[in-house]
C-alpha cells in the first residue's frame, strides 16, 4: 500500500495501522468501534498491539462517516415519553394537575421554576382554563402610573394576601408615552395601544401582557395613529374612537375595532363630530363618551355596536356624569367626591343621579388621595387612589348602612392612614407641593 492509498483512507476517515515487514507494507488493518460499525466482519480475528477492535483491510467498514459515539438511532419523542417523570411522584398526572391548579396565584412564579414540565404546564392555556372553569381563578388589580420624572411604571396588587407583586418592565416604546389606551380582553390580556411618543409622535402600535405567561407580546397595529382617545371593550372586542393626531385635521372622528378572534382591526362608523374624550363608560350595551370637540366645546355621544351608529346624547346621565364611573350588574356607579368616599348611582326611571353610599371616613381633597379609577373586583366596586390606597365596596345590599355594617366598605391596601384631621391636613399640604406619581390606568386581570 503506497502513500497515496494511505491518504485516501485518511480522507475517508479511517485510522489505519499498517503492518510492515522489511519496510514494505503487507496489509492494512482499520480499527473501529465495533458497536458503531454495522458492517459484517469475520469472526476469530486477532488483536494488534495498541488496537482494541479491528477488521481486515479486505472487509473495510462500509459506513466510514458514522459517528463512533452513536450507538443507534433514537426517536427523541419516544425516548421523552419513556423517561418523562410524573408531575408529582406517586400520582397520575390528572390528579397532580388537580392539586397544582389549587395553588394560590401568588406562588405560580415559583412553580414555573421547579422543572420544565411544570413550566410548560403553567405557560399554556389548559392550566388557567381549568382554574377559571372551576371558579378558583384569582383577580388582581393592575395599576399603570406615571412617576414625577415622566417614566411609566406598573404594579399588581393581590387582594387575597394584600400584597403588591413584581411585574416585568413596561416595553421601552411605552416607557415615556402620553395619551395611550389600556384595556383587558379575554380576562387575562392587558392591551396597551396608541399614544404619543415624545420623539416619534402619535403611535399605531399595540402590545399586550398575558397574566398567564407573565410576558409582553405584540399585536396588530391600529389602522390610525392617535393619542388621547377613548376606548372600551364590548363582547370581548376592543373599540377606540376620536383622539388627536399630528396633521391638518388634528382632532379625529374615526373609530375602529379589534377582534382578537380574527386578530385584525377594522373601521367602524365615524363619530358625528371630532372629539377628544376625557370620560367613557359602557352601559346597557352602548358606549358613552364625553369630551371636547374641535372648538373645545363639551359634547357627548353614544355608540351602538348592534347598529354600528353614533348618536348625540344630552340626557340627565351625561349631564351630571363624573369620572371615574363603571357599570356592574346592570347598574351605573360613579364617585361623588374627590377621594372617592361617596358613591352615586344612576336611576334610569328619573334620568338622574342619586346618592348611594358614604364611607363616613373621608381622606381629604389633595391630589395624593384623589380617586383615579373605579373597577370591578370579585363582584365588588374597587376604588384606587393616587397614593395606591385601595377600598372595596359591597354594593350587593343597598339597603344596609355602613354604620351598622362596616364590612360594606373595606380598606384592603396598607397605604390608608388618613383618619384624623391632622392627617387630612398633612395630605393636603403634600398635594400642594406636588405629587410624586399619579395613576393613568387601572385594570383587573384574572388567572
Amino acid at each position: 500500500m503506497g502513500v497515496s492509498d494511505l491518504l485516501v483512507l485518511k480522507i475517508l476517515g479511517l485510522n489505519c495501522l499498517p503492518i510492515v515487514k522489511n519496510e514494505a507494507p503487507l496489509i492494512c488493518f482499520c480499527y473501529v468501534d465495533s458497536v458503531s460499525c454495522y458492517c459484517r466482519v469475520d469472526a476469530g480475528l486477532k488483536t494488534v498491539a495498541g488496537a482494541t477492535k479491528f477488521v481486515p483491510g479486505s472487509k473495510l467498514c462500509l459506513q466510514p462517516d458514522i459517528n463512533p459515539r452513536a450507538h443507534k438511532v433514537k426517536n427523541p419523542r419516544k425516548e421523552r415519553t419513556k423517561i418523562q417523570p410524573p408531575l408529582l411522584p406517586g400520582l397520575p398526572d390528572d390528579l397532580a394537575i388537580a392539586c397544582l391548579i389549587r395553588v394560590p396565584r401568588v406562588e405560580h412564579r415559583k412553580l414555573r421554576l421547579v422543572c420544565k414540565r411544570w413550566y410548560r404546564l403553567l405557560a399554556g392555556n389548559f392550566f388557567y382554563s381549568l382554574r377559571k372553569s372551576l371558579g378558583i381563578a384569582e383577580e388582581w388589580v393592575y395599576v399603570v402610573k406615571r412617576d414625577r420624572d415622566g417614566r411609566i411604571s406598573w404594579h399588581a396588587f393581590d387582594p387575597t394576601y394584600q400584597l403588591w407583586q413584581p411585574l416585568p418592565p413596561v416595553p421601552g416604546e411605552y416607557s415615556e408615552a402620553l395619551g395611550f389606551g389600556c384595556a383587558v380582553l379575554s380576562g387575562c390580556h392587558l392591551y396597551v395601544f396608541g399614544g404619543k411618543d415624545p420623539l416619534r409622535g402619535s403611535l399605531r402600535k399595540v402590545i399586550f401582557y398575558s397574566a398567564r405567561t407573565n410576558k409582553w407580546h405584540r399585536a396588530p397595529d391600529m389602522l390610525r395613529k392617535r393619542h388621547f382617545f377613548g376606548s372600551c371593550v364590548i363582547n370581548n372586542c376592543l373599540y377606540v374612537a376620536g383622539g388627536e393626531c399630528e396633521g391638518i385635521q388634528r382632532t379625529l372622528r374615526s373609530a375602529e375595532v379589534y377582534d382578537p378572534n380574527r386578530n385584525r382591526w377594522s373601521f367602524v362608523a365615524d363619530m358625528s363630530t371630532a372629539m377628544v374624550p376625557f370620560i367613557g363608560v359602557v352601559f346597557n350595551g352602548r358606549w358613552f363618551l364625553k369630551g371636547l370637540g374641535a372648538h373645545r366645546q363639551v359634547m357627548s355621544e353614544a355608540y351602538s355596536p348592534e347598529t354600528n351608529s353614533w348618536s348625540v346624547v344630552n340626557d340627565g346621565m351625561v349631564g351630571a356624569w363624573r369620572n371615574p364611573s363603571m357599570s356592574l350588574n346592570g347598574q351605573l356607579y360613579a364617585l361623588d367626591c374627590r377621594d372617592g368616599c361617596k358613591l352615586r348611582i344612576y336611576d334610569e326611571a328619573t334620568d338622574s343621579w342619586k346618592k348611594f353610599i358614604d364611607s363616613k371616613i373621608h381622606l381629604g381633597s389633595s391630589r395624593a388621595v384623589e380617586a383615579a379609577a373605579l373597577v370591578p373586583l370579585n363582584g365588588k366596586l374597587c376604588i384606587i387612589r393616587n397614593n395606591m390606597s385601595i377600598s372595596l365596596v359591597d354594593v350587593s345590599s343597598p339597603d344596609k348602612h355602613v354604620e351598622s355594617n362596616p364590612q360594606l366598605w373595606e380598606n384592603i391596601s396598607g397605604k390608608l392612614h388618613f383618619k384624623n384631621i391632622f392627617s387630612n391636613l398633612w395630605s393636603t399640604i403634600a398635594g400642594r407641593n406636588g405629587l410624586k406619581s399619579h395613576i393613568l390606568h387601572c385594570q383587573v386581570l384574572q388567572a
